[in-house]
């Protein structure tokens, strides 16, 4: 029985429950069908050790597997003109660069800018920060300050500064969330990138909420799983609740990139990778 063809004596019939979800059903494809055409890529991590020995011929494996773009750690002594050739044989964009913050400040931020320009990446990713950053409310303000710096320094190349989460980034400094200190003292041209299975190994945290505290800032994220049952699982399997943070970056969060990520030690990386994309795009189907 189609929902249009159900009438007020069928739904008495069905009980109000049953009617709901012969109701709802239609409601619920046309949402999940309602998903924006976010691109996807991949963090190069998973692949460096690869990457080390062949660089082309794993962008190339990479392409092959359905992804449209990848996130650099690391440039392995190679020039921007190198990576860029290597990129566009593989049918690759680049959608992010994980830096340190040194490598934006001072004289080493124009050889960044021009490797970046190079391949085509306008967001400059901060991987990480000092571990004495997270516990100190005047450190996290000169960092922020830094970022801000760095973010003014960018504008004119028409790149930006992003900042990416561990699980550290959500300890609390005088009871809020250092992620949420950390976007409320940096501006709104800074990206928050958000990883998700780092977020959520702390207690209590869902991703979607802080993307939704935080709008307009989620410009990519990094789609990791997340499971304390089975640490292994992939996207699908794990524990996060997938169509809510996809909601909130789409909703709120200003998405332009989904990152996949998965990096389990002993797991062939193409395989895991081909095998998680396949799993996010049926969540998006």
């Amino acid at each position: 029985m189609s929902a249009a063809a159900l009438t007020r004596r069928d739904a008495l019939r069905l009980g109000g429950a049953a009617a709901a979800s012969v109701v709802l059903a239609p409601v619920v494809r046309a949402r999940a069908a309602a998903w924006k055409a976010i691109p996807i890529g991949t963090q190069l991590w998973c692949v460096r050790m690869q990457l080390a020995n062949d660089i082309p011929g794993t962008l190339k494996a990479i392409g092959a597997l359905g992804f449209e773009a990848v996130e650099l750690e690391n440039a392995f002594s190679r020039s921007g003109a190198e990576w860029k050739t290597y990129l566009d044989a593989a049918n690759l964009k680049a959608c992010g660069f994980h830096h340190r913050l040194s490598e934006l400040q001072g004289d080493k931020l124009a050889a960044s800018v021009e490797f970046n320009q190079a391949i085509g990446n306008r967001n400059l990713i901060i991987r990480s920060l000092a571990p004495a950053v997270y516990t100190s409310a005047d450190l996290l303000k000169k960092t922020a300050d830094e970022v801000n710096q760095v973010a003014e320094r960018l504008k004119a190349h028409k790149m930006r500064v992003g900042y990416h989460n561990h699980t550290t980034d959500f300890g609390r400094i005088d009871g809020e969330y250092w992620w949420n200190r950390f976007a409320d003292q940096t501006s709104k041209d800074v990206i928050l990138q958000l990883d998700t299975g780092n977020a959520s190994e702390a207690e209590g945290v869902t991703p979607q909420s802080f993307i939704t505290r935080n709008a307009g800032r989620t410009i990519s994220m990094h789609v990791k799983p997340f499971s304390r049952k089975d640490p292994n699982a992939y996207l699908g399997a794990d524990e996060l609740d997938w169509p809510a943070i996809m909601r909130a970056a789409e909703t709120d969060g200003g998405i332009e990139w989904y990152i996949i990520e998965y990096e389990k030690e002993g797991v062939p990386p193409l395989e895991s990778l081909k095998a998680n994309l396949e799993l996010f795009k049926k969540l998006r189907s």
